[in-house]
């Protein structure tokens, strides 16, 4: 019997110390940081709107220049609790402006934080693992350009388990992945540029795709819709197999995303107007490959 205690005991420790070693926060390989690139703010800033920076990290309904003001302290409620939006403003003290190019690239790729814990998914960085190192490093020289914001947000108020950081690890294991969500035509120049703003930056399937229990993106049914994260209601289907934009036109598609208004005149609301007002900034080009892509990912059912 003693034997049998000691050989369980023993196992639980196997399995303890291999659960240990799994969860470890990794970030990337040392080769790749120490060749990362520098950064051009002028081309960050298309990363900034492209993955609406703002529209988390300002103050809630923020306009003109307060919309560079990212001093967080937006709430944002789940079914796991309540997560506070952190200041990402240059503030040496309170934002990220003691933080390394490399400490953001790590943040971005691979959800590690500068004291090497995990970032918890509430912060897109599942998709924006699938951006590129030189888009990263612009992105960090233009929000290094934009004004110190002084303030801490509080911290997250999460429920247990979830509120054991080391768990996230377990979860990105089952997964974090820099794959494709959807298979396209990446030879035409125009939908690979689409795919990569959507699925990257633009993280669109962080709200028009359905999760699964652990809250991961179900990629089986990308952009099919989902319930909204308000609160109330149903994020549309935004491909060609949904009612909603099933049968608009690539055209009608960049229109909203210049001007906010719909084919049959009605304008975007809730979440997505500070959407389409971030969509608005970037080129022309941009808003063409977006719908693009749009038109060619493969027709879902609305999920309900």
């Amino acid at each position: 019997m003693r034997r049998l205690t000691a050989w369980a005991f023993g196992l639980l420790a196997v399995c303890a110390a291999a659960a240990y070693v799994a969860t470890i926060p990794r970030g990337l390989p040392a080769a790749t940081l120490a060749s990362w690139p520098a950064g051009n703010p002028a081309r960050g800033e298309t990363w900034f709107w492209a993955g609406g920076c703002d529209s988390c990290h300002a103050a809630a309904n923020a306009e003109g220049d307060a919309r560079l003001q990212l001093g967080g302290g937006q709430v944002l409620a789940t079914d796991f609790g309540d997560f506070t939006v952190p200041n990402i403003s240059p503030d040496p003290a309170d934002g990220i402006g003691a933080w390394s190019a490399t400490d953001f690239a790590n943040a971005m790729l691979r959800g590690v934080s500068p004291d090497g814990s995990h970032l918890y998914p509430a912060f897109p960085y599942t998709s924006y693992t699938r951006m590129q190192p030189q888009d990263v490093a612009d992105l960090w020289a233009y929000l290094g350009t934009l004004p110190p914001v002084a303030g801490r947000p509080p911290g997250h108020g999460l429920r247990f388990p979830f509120n054991v950081r080391r768990g996230v690890g377990l979860w990105k294991l089952a997964f974090l992945s820099d794959a494709p969500a959807v298979t396209v035509d990446t030879f035409d120049p125009e939908l690979a540029r689409g795919q990569y703003l959507v699925e990257g930056p633009g993280h669109c399937g962080e709200c028009h795709t359905p999760r699964n229990f652990a809250g991961a993106l179900d990629t089986s049914r990308w952009l099919a819709g989902a319930p909204s994260p308000e609160g109330k209601g149903q994020v549309p289907n935004i491909t060609t197999g949904g009612g909603g934009v099933g049968d608009w036109t690539a055209e009608d598609l960049v229109y909203m995303f210049e001007s906010g208004f719909k084919p049959d005149f009605d304008t975007v609301g809730g979440a997505m107007v500070a959407v389409q007002e971030n969509l608005s900034m970037l080129a022309d080009d941009d808003l063409q490959a977006i719908a693009a892509y749009l038109k060619a990912v493969p027709p879902q059912a609305s999920s309900r």
